[in-house]
């Protein structure tokens, strides 16, 4: 179940941080109340998951969720710039969440 509530938190981290740009610096009061109330579920859940998950595991996958999710999204919904080189960071990050979950005991 941890590894669930760490991939749902992961998700919710990508949610929040769209909201967080579409308030456009907190001037927004929908987006901003959004990014508040995601950003707080996305903090439970990952505190759910560190019950039984490694801090470092946890913390990993679920920025690295974040990250990649926040990239894809941008790329995808928000016309920002798809390149060679982010396109390899994004793998780059993927496969460090590929060995951390490899490695972890869990």
């Amino acid at each position: 179940m941890a590894w669930i509530f760490l991939i749902i938190a992961g998700l919710l981290e990508v949610v929040w941080a769209f909201f967080m740009k579409a308030s456009e610096g907190f001037t927004k009061p929908w987006p901003s109340i959004a990014t508040l109330i995601f950003m707080f579920a996305s903090f439970g859940l990952l505190s759910l998951s560190m019950k039984s998950l490694p801090l470092g595991t946890a913390y990993t996958i679920w920025t690295g969720i974040g990250a990649v999710g926040a990239f894809v999204v941008g790329v995808a919904v928000l016309g920002e710039q798809l390149s060679v080189t982010r396109v390899v960071a994004a793998v780059l990050i993927v496969s460090g969440l590929v060995l951390m979950k490899l490695s972890s005991s869990h």
